[in-house]
Parts: structure tokens; C-alpha cells; sequence
């Protein structure tokens, strides 16, 4: 039985500084063979990479630290490659209800239904704000997929080894 991937594109606001901020769009994803974890995508021209640079990858621990990807992982219509975040689902929806995050990752509620994001990486800090009502119909797809609790059912140990030892 194949269970489907849930991708959402939602429109967010990358906040340059108190009073300037850019529209973009973001890939939200979540995979029933990676249980535990969603992805956010985010056009290439937001990178903080220089040209040509790929930047190290890290090992989400569920605690807020993420895996980016990096560039390569998805392609962006405009001919570059996403740039890709990866953190527990459970870290997302708790940001909603109050700040949560450690390492990476840190999300939480803000004035209105808003709820801000903010990425860490050695290139510097991202801060993204999303329109709450977004992340919320995306954490119910997600749930319609894989319930909370039922994420062990769908782990394939085997997979994630082979994954793991290359």
C-alpha cells in the first residue's frame, strides 16, 4: 500500500529587519517513510550560501536541530535548487502553542495568527513568519496520513540502515 507524500505551498515573510521584510514561498512536505520528520523548502535566492557552496549536512535529533539538505534537493522553478529544512513534526506543532526548539530550529507563536521560525545555520539566522491557520491545515494532512503515536508503524528499520551505511 502506497500512502501519499503531503506538499503544501504556503506564501510567508522572510523578515530582513524591524521594519523590512520579503514575500516568499515555501514547500512544505511531509513523507509516510519519514514518519517523524517534516520539510520546509525555500527558494535558492534566500540561500545565505555563496555560489557554488554546499553547505555541511546535520543530523535532526528531534529536539529542533535540523538537516538542510541544501542545495540540490528539490529544483526551483526559477532553475536553482531548494534549499531544504528538516526537523520533527512533533517540534512544529509545538511551536504553535508555545516557544519551542533547541539546536537549529526554534518556533513560536506571535501577535495575531501568526507563528515566527527561526533557522540557525553557521551562515547566519533566517527568521520566518507563517500565517498560523497555514501550519496547522499542513500538521492535519500530515495527521490524516500518519496519526500522532502512529509513526512506529510506519519505520522500516531496514531502509534507514542501508540509509545510514550508504
Amino acid at each position: 500500500m502506497h500512502t501519499p507524500t503531503v506538499d503544501e505551498t504556503v506564501q510567508a515573510r522572510l523578515i530582513l529587519s524591524t521594519h523590512r521584510s520579503a514575500r516568499l514561498r515555501v514547500t512544505l512536505s511531509y513523507r509516510p517513510d519519514d514518519p517523524l520528520a517534516v520539510r520546509m523548502a525555500f527558494p535558492a535566492e534566500f540561500s545565505l550560501d555563496e555560489p557554488g557552496h554546499e553547505p555541511g549536512h546535520g543530523a535532526g535529533d528531534g529536539r529542533g536541530e535540523a538537516l538542510c539538505d541544501g542545495p540540490g534537493d528539490g529544483p526551483d522553478p526559477d532553475g536553482g535548487r531548494d534549499i531544504v529544512w528538516v526537523f520533527a513534526r512533533h517540534l512544529l506543532a509545538a511551536g504553535l502553542e508555545l516557544p519551542a526548539g533547541l539546536g537549529d530550529v526554534h518556533i513560536r507563536p506571535a501577535t495575531g495568527r501568526r507563528t515566527m521560525v527561526e533557522l540557525r545555520a553557521p551562515e547566519g539566522t533566517a527568521l520566518i513568519q507563517f500565517d498560523s491557520t497555514d501550519l496547522r491545515r499542513f500538521l492535519w494532512r500530515s495527521r490524516v496520513v500518519v496519526p500522532d503515536g502512529e509513526e512506529h508503524l510506519f519505520l522500516d528499520p531496514d531502509r534507514a540502515l542501508a540509509e545510514l551505511l550508504g
